[in-house]
């Protein structure tokens, strides 16, 4: 397999090399909202090695991590969607794509008549390391021997803890536009791990990449060249949408598949895909006598926790999950069921039970619950019949 200096260095040549002149065979052709071009200049547009626009699902006041900005298409993009009250972090190891975002982010933020776009320099696997903090400190402290190389990864360390790139929790969405397949395969776990930890609780990642129908195999691999090509890199469809799950993220959905390929390599099949994924699951269970049902239309689901949802039944679940379920993406799914008194989260117990655990109606209305009631107006037109 081709080593990670050699892929780094693949992809480092031809992205530099796209910076200075565009690249057709890069990525796929996108359609973007052409509002947002309007303020972006030619020489950026010309410049987008992208496959998908994950700008298009973000929302306004978001703070946004922007992995492999390039040029600073997306992330231009992205500042109009998220407006004023919004923020736009762009990371790329590149310097000749990070001086022409550089360059333009002034233009951009006079013409939308505000300014909340960055470039950052780092290494979208290590999102702690700032390398320019880094080419500082070796500047004042060259590598000449064997231990000053040691000192110098000392230091690295000391400024992903004293002073990081991105810190942890501090990001609402990051987003990936064809970038996270030029990673090498040692790295990837750790790269699905660095965007899981700069998310805030509640946050979601919204990547376009390239995956395969196939594994690609190991000759494929051995070429660095065609690692820069979006090909080497891509995992299989399976493979990318459970390195959310490994990484701790739930609600993993694919928001765009290209039926026909980008293109076909020995057979094999690379497309466009753009998947969401949420942080948040990670919290203790409680219980707060909720039940949910879920309405259909599969016979049965399973979530990212392990419950099995039968179409129609009403399940006990702790306020982590309840809560969850009315969120995006699942909220749309199920009906809720509240507890007719509330109990307040000092009184409430751990969750206990197996997963699929049904509520019996008793637990929310009470044991004690008696009531009689007069026919309501359940219907539109004001009568039930």
């Amino acid at each position: 397999m081709a080593s990670t200096f050699q892929v780094e260095s693949a992809v480092r040549r031809r992205y530099s090399e796209a910076a200075g002149k565009q690249v057709a065979a890069l990525c796929c052709p996108i359609e973007y909202d052409r509002q947002y071009l309007k303020v972006i200049p030619q020489e950026i547009i010309d410049r987008d090695y992208g496959c998908g626009d994950p700008s298009k699902h973000l929302r306004t006041g978001e703070t946004v991590l922007d992995l492999g900005s390039g040029t600073g298409k997306i992330a231009f993009i992205a500042a109009q969607v998220v407006g004023p009250t919004g923020r736009i972090i762009g990371v790329d190891m590149n310097d000749d794509m990070l001086q022409m975002a550089r360059k333009y982010a002034p233009v951009v933020g006079q013409a939308i008549g505000f300014h909340n776009v960055e470039f950052r320099k780092g290494r979208i696997q290590d999102l702690a390391l700032d390398l320019e903090r880094l080419d500082a400190d070796l500047k004042s402290n060259p590598i000449q021997d064997a231990n000053s190389f040691l000192a110098a990864g000392a230091r690295a360390e000391e400024l992903r803890l004293t002073a990081p790139l991105i810190a942890e929790n501090s990001v609402d969405v990051v987003i990936s536009n064809c970038v996270l397949n030029l990673v090498e395969p040692q790295a990837k776990q750790q790269l699905f791990r660095e965007i899981f930890r700069v998310l805030r609780q509640g946050g979601r990642a919204v990547i376009s990449d390239i995956v395969s129908d196939e594994r690609v195999p190991m000759e494929m691999q051995n070429d660095p060249v065609l690692w820069s090509g979006c090909i080497a890199g891509a995992l299989t469809e399976a493979m990318f949408i459970q390195a959310f799950a490994d990484a701790g993220f739930y609600g993993a959905r694919i928001l765009q598949r290209d039926a026909q390929p980008w293109q076909t390599v020995s057979g094999i099949e690379f497309r466009a895909l753009t998947i969401e994924a949420f942080k948040g699951r990670q919290a203790d269970c409680f219980d707060h006598n909720q039940a949910v049902i879920y309405k259909g239309p599969f016979k049965e689901v399973v979530d990212d926790d392990g419950h099995h949802l039968e179409r129609g039944l009403r399940y006990a679940v702790c306020d982590k999950t309840y809560q969850l379920y009315r969120k995006a993406p699942y909220h749309e799914y199920f009906e809720f069921v509240d507890p007719r008194v509330p109990i307040a989260p000092a009184d409430a117990k751990p969750f206990t039970g197996v997963p699929g655990r049904l509520r019996d109606p008793r637990e929310t209305k009470g044991v004690d619950y008696r009531a009689t009631t007069s026919a309501s107006q359940c219907c539109d037109a004001g009568s039930c019949c």
